[in-house]
């Protein structure tokens, strides 16, 4: 938009580079050309801008494959104005001189144009395309038939107007066909996946195979060495019996031996202390023996004195008794009574009551009396 200034009933534009002005004034061009700046009177101007620059026209239309599905294609077509003195002829370029704004929609124009031309060419070479090859390959046709069919456009040069370059972005179904294509793929590829998972598995599997049969030959490897090694401890505890077997038979050997010299010793000894504590049992036995034999013999010789001793004093105690005129029968019973008291028991008191005190003393009375 060209950048327009009021000063005193004039007016001065200031135009882009990328802008071509034309100022006709009474009829006649004044100015023509980009980037132009210069007064001019309101009243008496006509202005035109004309874009020069590169512009990328997006569109978005619907179409139908051979096989009646609906696909929406996506395009974008580079344009710009190649003769600007043709295009301000044709569309209407004109600036309102007070704010430089275009009047009309010359750029909405040339959209329409170039969108209903390139859509006119799609739709034609779509609708003898199956939707599988529109998918495939649609891009690449409809691309060239686009740009084929721009250059070949009677009414673009007549308006003035150059096609850059033609893209076709993406041709795409509804969601609902494009969901059902996409199952194929997407089963094909939960296969590939699968066999993929599959196939790790049974790598995973060969592995733990090979790893399992490395840890059992380990172990046969492990027991086969803890056989020999209990082999060799058998035999090295076999040879270490045999020789302890040797040694102990040596040892016990010398101490036989020792036992048989100390035996022969000990009974040369016991012989010794035997014979001579027999000749002093013997010495002790004939010392004991006359003594006795002493004993007996004083014993007997004391027995016999103190027997010839008592003998001699009963004698002499009954002689006594005799002479005393008692009969046989007092003298009997007197010598009852001594018998009879050296065989009681010992009595610490005796208690005699008044009855056998007058009994006794009446036998007492009578004896004298007699």
């Amino acid at each position: 938009m060209a950048d327009i200034t009021r000063r005193l009933g004039l007016r001065h534009l200031r135009g882009a580079p990328t802008a071509h002005i034309r100022h006709h004034q009474a009829g006649r061009l004044v100015h023509d050309g980009p980037g132009l700046s210069f007064w001019f009177r309101p009243l008496a101007a006509a202005l035109s801008e004309v874009p020069v620059d590169d512009r990328e026209l997006a569109m978005t239309f619907h179409a139908r494959t051979a096989d009646f599905q609906d696909v929406t294609v996506q395009a974008t077509v580079t344009y710009r104005v190649g003769d600007p003195a043709v295009a301000a002829a044709r569309l209407d370029f004109s600036v309102d001189p007070d704010t430089g704004i275009w009047r009309g929609a010359p750029l909405e124009q040339l959209g329409t144009l170039l969108t209903e031309t390139a859509q006119e060419h799609a739709l034609a070479v779509l609708a003898r395309t199956p939707l599988s090859a529109a998918l495939t390959d649609g891009v690449t046709a409809v691309r060239d038939r686009v740009a084929a069919g721009l250059a070949a456009e009677p009414r673009l040069p007549a308006t003035g107007i150059e096609v850059v370059a033609v893209r076709v972005v993406a041709l795409r179904p509804e969601p609902e066909v494009e969901r059902a294509l996409r199952t194929p793929a997407r089963e094909q590829i939960q296969q590939e996946a699968d066999r993929a998972t599959y196939e790790r598995r049974a790598v995973a599997v060969e592995r733990e195979r090979a790893i399992a049969e490395n840890e059992l030959a380990s172990r046969i490897e492990l027991a086969r060495r803890e056989e020999r090694l209990v082999e060799q401890r058998g035999t090295n505890a076999r040879r270490e019996a045999e020789e302890q077997a040797a040694a102990d038979a040596v040892r016990a050997g010398a101490e036989a031996a020792r036992t048989v010299r100390l035996a022969e010793a000990e009974a040369v000894r016991t012989g010794r202390l035997a014979e001579a504590e027999a000749a002093r049992t013997e010495r002790l036995a004939e010392a004991e023996a006359a003594r006795a034999v002493r004993m007996a013999r004083a014993e007997a010789e004391g027995a016999r004195a103190v027997g010839e001793a008592r003998a001699e004093a009963q004698a002499a105690w009954l002689r006594v008794h005799g002479e005393a005129g008692v009969d046989g029968v007092t003298t009997l019973h007197a010598l009852t009574g001594t018998r009879l008291a050296e065989n009681l028991p010992r009595i610490d008191s005796v208690t005699v009551s008044p009855d056998v005190l007058t009994g006794l003393l009446a036998r007492l009375g009578a004896g004298e009396r007699g």
